[in-house]
């Protein structure tokens, strides 16, 4: 099993800072788990390789492409953080 761990700051409150772990067996469009922890709490969540597949339907968007993106966003880490905004609700 393969993870990373990149530290967050969502739009939605840019001041906060957010631990956002993401794991994953063979690459991440097979499904991955995620936890998300601020430091006091932690929430955990699972996407199945059916859910990545109906959110690139849903977006019609290629699902190879939507993969790419997912990593970009997710696993790639602090230098794509301009990139990509994340909101908490």
């Amino acid at each position: 099993m393969e993870k990373t761990l990149n530290r967050i700051h969502p739009a939605s409150d840019p001041e906060a800072t957010y631990f956002l772990q993401v794991s994953w067996e063979k690459d991440l469009g097979t499904g991955f788990g995620v936890i998300l922890s601020d430091g006091q709490c932690a929430w955990t969540g699972t996407v199945s390789e059916d859910e990545i597949s109906r959110e690139a339907a849903d977006m019609e968007m290629n699902r190879e492409k939507y993969v790419e993106e997912l990593k970009k966003a997710l696993i790639t880490g602090e230098e794509s953080a301009g990139e990509y905004n994340f909101a908490i609700s």
